[in-house]
């Protein structure tokens, strides 16, 4: 068996696992199992699976060791919308099983097909072209759009969340989050909440959300600006389709240093577009009059701020997925004070 350079961090014994997949997957194995766990996640971890005899290459994620919060980390959700939105407009990669107990990695698991694209966390989108930077933006809008139109009374999710309420019930619950894990006192954050409870939209619009779609969460073609799949679906839910759109809008409200933002940068020459021309791409690929307004933008912030302080807690117990977590969750007040400068714009 060969691991990669990061084994020696391994919560659980790579043999158990691949004597799990030779039984599970016969004819998928063949020769010794390569496992390597992949650095840059912030939540589920996640490992290269090969088996190079049989030219089979995986992808498994699964949960975190340690106490979780109640339904955080739902590799099993992640598993059935990924097979829901296998076949639609909605590219993601395919599915081959769930593994729901606790005794082959310690915790529940399931395996995907490893495919072949790029994928970047800088959203400045670096060794691109500027046409092709404009073009990933694009698509961004037009697959997040197809998202958003997926049926999915028809693919059997009706019971994949809570038709309408929806920010009424995130608001509790990333509220209640806060106040029971945070590392330390944000008072922009508790601001936050006081005004998006005093402006909720209380439409009872409802599609699936991906509910983590930005530029960080997709792969795209080797050799062209497409969309080849949409990763990490954990946080996927039945919600209000401008929580997604507000929240793929926060590069134009980060900085490079805010987890690779935009601000600051001269965003025209790179070829990306302004935050209204996306908007209006989705928007025209949506079907919709408009975009999200001041609440979406600000909530999606908030939100984004108690997730960082949500990192930084789990780096504090020692369970945090990423080798830079710490740094991550010190973002949280950046983005929570983004957040009070769209509440205070009056425009």
């Amino acid at each position: 068996m060969t691991t990669g350079p990061t084994s020696a961090a391994l919560e659980f014994d790579p043999a158990r696992l691949d004597a799990f997949l030779r039984s599970a997957l016969p004819g998928r194995i063949g020769g010794p199992m390569g496992l390597e766990r992949i650095s840059g996640g912030q939540s589920n971890p996640t490992f290269f699976l090969s088996y190079a005899d049989a030219g089979t290459r995986l992808v498994l994620r699964k949960k975190p060791p340690g106490p979780l919060l109640p339904s955080a980390h739902a590799v099993e959700r992640e598993y059935r919308i990924l097979k829901a939105l296998a076949g639609s407009h909605v590219p993601v990669p395919p599915v081959l099983l769930l593994h729901e107990q606790d005794d082959v990695v310690g915790t529940p698991f399931y395996l995907m097909e490893r495919l072949e694209g790029r994928v970047f966390h800088d959203t400045a989108l670096p060794g691109v072209s500027s046409d092709d930077r404009r073009a990933m933006y694009f698509a961004m809008a037009e697959t997040l759009a197809a998202l958003h139109a997926f049926d999915w009374q028809a693919a059997g999710l009706t019971d994949f969340g809570k038709p309408g309420n929806y920010y009424a019930r995130q608001l509790r619950r990333w509220g209640g989050q806060w106040r029971e894990t945070k590392t330390r006192p944000i008072p922009a954050i508790d601001r936050a909440i006081d005004w998006l409870s005093e402006h909720l939209d209380e439409s009872a619009e409802t599609t699936i959300v991906h509910g983590d779609f930005r530029l960080g969460n997709l792969m795209f073609a080797l050799d062209r600006p497409q969309i080849v799949a949409v990763l990490d679906w954990e946080l996927a839910t039945l919600g209000h389709p401008l929580s997604d759109v507000a929240f793929s809008c926060l590069p134009w409200h980060s900085t490079p240093a805010m987890y690779a933002g935009i601000v600051g940068l001269d965003r025209a020459a790179l070829g990306i577009p302004t935050q209204a021309e996306y908007l209006e791409r989705y928007c025209a690929a949506a079907g919709r009059t408009s975009g999200p307004g001041r609440f979406h933008l600000a909530f999606s912030l908030f939100r984004f701020a108690v997730i960082l302080d949500g990192i930084a807690a789990r780096a504090k117990s020692g369970n945090a997925a990423a080798e830079n977590a710490v740094a991550v969750g010190a973002m949280a007040e950046s983005f929570a004070l983004r957040a009070d400068a769209v509440i205070n714009d009056k425009s």
